[in-house]
């Protein structure tokens, strides 16, 4: 896990060429998107086509990735950061986020943008074949994490290889329950692996260039005592 510093970042949705300013607080993020090893380790399933320990995981779908994010909170001993509904294979209702909860969940939107930045301005934090995975290098096929250059944060795959599930709904309005896509993949040409590009998707939704990465909050520090009254 990496240490994100609190900042201020601004998305922007080409559809509806609305930009709008977030300000983030710091938090923790894996280095790398989750694995196969470790998502088979938390969950006991290796649910990806293709096969190897160090490969992202994919073909996980929103939910996939929430439960991955509960069930690994649990064996760490920390609290849930989801409430899910009681049924949850009907995915009837969305879970509900305990934002005081210290356990792993998912980057929202501005978060996994100004990890992925690490406070840079450009569309990306570097040249594309140096730091990411797409159709251009890729060889048609999902690569080991960690294989091209991190970002200034020391965060690796943040463009490329798979896409990251984000909390966020897209847009409630027009594509209903459809989480946010952030990142590009393997198998995208170049201008899908910008950082401000977004991609939207059902929750449900399951293929081979889709996975995520983990986040936990960053607990606000304890305010100091008031120091006692001078003694008479």
């Amino acid at each position: 896990m990496v240490a994100v510093p609190a900042g201020r970042v601004t998305l922007s949705d080409r559809r509806t060429r609305r930009s709008w300013a977030v300000e983030v607080a710091p938090f923790r993020m894996s280095a790398f998107p989750v694995t196969q090893a470790w998502y088979a380790q938390v969950t006991g399933r290796r649910p990806s086509s293709a096969r190897g320990d160090r490969l992202p995981v994919e073909g996980v779908s929103w939910w996939d990735a929430v439960r991955f994010c509960n069930a690994l909170s649990r064996s760490e001993g920390l609290t849930s950061a989801y409430r899910l509904p009681v049924d949850a294979d009907a995915h009837a209702d969305a879970p509900e986020w305990d934002t005081s909860a210290d356990g792993y969940r998912l980057p929202t939107e501005a978060e996994w943008e100004h990890a992925c930045r690490a406070d840079t301005t450009g569309p990306r934090y570097g040249p594309l074949d140096e730091v990411a995975w797409y159709q251009g290098n890729s060889g048609g096929q999902l690569r080991p994490v960690g294989g091209k250059r991190p970002n200034g944060w020391g965060l690796y795959d943040m463009l490329g290889n798979v896409w990251d599930w984000c909390w966020d709904v897209y847009d409630a309005e027009v594509y209903g329950t459809y989480r946010v896509l952030r990142g590009g993949g393997w198998a995208d040409e170049h201008w899908s692996c910008r950082a401000s590009v977004r991609r939207r998707s059902h929750p449900t939704f399951r293929i081979d260039d889709v996975g995520f990465r983990v986040v936990r909050s960053t607990p606000s520090p304890s305010p100091s005592p008031s120091p006692s009254p001078p003694r008479p």
